[in-house]
C-alpha cells in the first residue's frame, strides 16, 4: 500500500473556546492573539461573520510563493477554516477563508494580516499533545510544515 501521509498525531480533546471578535480588528491578528494568550498549542479554528475588506494570499507551486489579493468590500464569511500549530516555539494560526460578494461571487484563499472584521465569531478546538507539532521550513513544498 502507498504511503498515505507523513505523520500521525493523536491527542486529547482540550478546551472549547469561543470568542465574538471586535468590529475593526485585524481578523489574523486577532485570532493570532486569541491563541497566544491562551497559550493553545495545537487545534483546530474556524469562524465566520463579516468583513469590511479582505487581503488573501494564493501559493504559486511552481514559484514557491504567495501572491496576495485584496477586495475592498463589505463581505460575508461563508467559511473560515484553520488550525493552530507552533513555529519556532510560539503558537502560530493558519487558516483559509472564503467570502461572498454582494454580487453572488466567491473570494477566498490563505488568510492574511489586512482583513478587517466587521462582525465575528470565532470557535476553537484545542487537542492536547505532549508534544504539540513544530512548523519548519519543508525544501519540497517551500512551505513551513509540521515536523
Amino acid at each position: 500500500m502507498a504511503n498515505l501521509y507523513v505523520k500521525k498525531l493523536e491527542g486529547r480533546s482540550g478546551r472549547q473556546l469561543a470568542y465574538r471578535l471586535a468590529y475593526g480588528c485585524d481578523l489574523l491578528e486577532a485570532l493570532q492573539g486569541i491563541v497566544a494568550e491562551e497559550d493553545v498549542r495545537f487545534g483546530s479554528i474556524n469562524f465566520l461573520g463579516s468583513v469590511l475588506k479582505a487581503k488573501v494570499g494564493y501559493f504559486l507551486v511552481d514559484e514557491k510563493r504567495f501572491i496576495t489579493m485584496e477586495m475592498d468590500q463589505l463581505m460575508e464569511i461563508l467559511s473560515g477554516l484553520g488550525n493552530v500549530s507552533l513555529k519556532d516555539g510560539k503558537p502560530f494560526v493558519h487558516a483559509h477563508v472564503t467570502f461572498l460578494d454582494r454580487e453572488g461571487k466567491i473570494h477566498g484563499g490563505h488568510l492574511l494580516p489586512g482583513t478587517i472584521v466587521y462582525a465575528g465569531e470565532v470557535f476553537i478546538e484545542e487537542i492536547e499533545l505532549p508534544a504539540p507539532p513544530e512548523r519548519v521550513y519543508d525544501p519540497v513544498t517551500g512551505l513551513a510544515l509540521w515536523k
